[in-house]
């Protein structure tokens, strides 16, 4: 799961504190439809739902849950494995669907 570190930072909390795999910078991940295509590193991820905020975001602070409605990232699927380091870039690579229908096509 992928939490933007503005949202963290906005709502007072650390980094790792919502149990997000990764924390971005600079991307707005609730724009991201399903199907795109991320590379992080040398892993490929691709953009399945919202993380929906649950009654664990209350344990951590009385309140949170409703706090990170609409905020609490993305989740995603690895389509390719590779080693991610803290500092590594995100980049937007590709939406799965459209790349799916051009190899359907025959081109």
């Amino acid at each position: 799961m992928l939490v933007e570190g503005e949202t963290l930072r906005e709502l007072g909390l650390s980094p790792g504190v919502v149990r997000e795999n990764i924390t971005t910078e600079g991307i707005r991940l609730g724009e991201l439809e399903s199907g795109r295509r991320l590379r992080i590193g040398g892993a490929v991820l691709e953009v399945t739902v919202p993380c929906e905020p649950c009654d664990q975001m209350d344990a951590i602070r009385l309140g949170l849950q409703d706090e990170l409605q609409g905020r609490r990232g993305i989740l995603c699927r690895v389509i390719e494995s590779g080693l991610i380091r803290r500092g590594d870039a995100l980049d937007v690579i590709e939406l799965a669907a459209a790349r799916n229908e051009e190899s359907k096509g025959g081109a």
